[in-house]
């Protein structure tokens, strides 16, 4: 498994830009704009759908198939983020945090700092 070449996360970035433009364009002239006019709820549904087209390609499609299930989850992720003003840089900043601890030991501190907001 090789990972990304130079500049092939700023597709992302594009994207995210893109995305960010097109929140007042017509939503008759842009699925974008209709997307995040329709709000947070909907667009959380629709990166579900698209989340779970993903799982069903992983399971029993072919390799192309799952590579355009797996873009077409990461673009409506990115309409998600924009329809609550949440930038990629937060989660990108949120998954280097996370970067070379254990998985087991990562998913633990998340846990106790959930039990200490809980009982705040």
């Amino acid at each position: 498994m090789s990972g990304p070449g130079p500049g092939d996360l700023a597709v992302l970035a594009r994207l995210e830009a893109v995305i960010a433009a097109r929140r007042g364009a017509d939503p008759a002239s842009s699925h974008t704009a209709r997307m995040l006019a329709r709000g947070p709820a909907k667009c959380a549904q629709k990166f579900g759908e698209e989340a779970v087209e993903t799982v069903i390609a992983a399971v029993s499609e072919s390799d192309d198939a799952l590579v355009s299930e797996a873009a077409d989850a990461l673009y409506h992720l990115l309409i998600v983020l924009a329809s609550r003003d949440v930038a990629l840089s937060r989660v990108l900043a949120a998954l280097a945090a996370r970067e070379g601890a254990s998985g087991v030991a990562e998913r633990a501190a998340r846990s106790v700092a959930g039990k200490r907001s809980d009982a705040s």
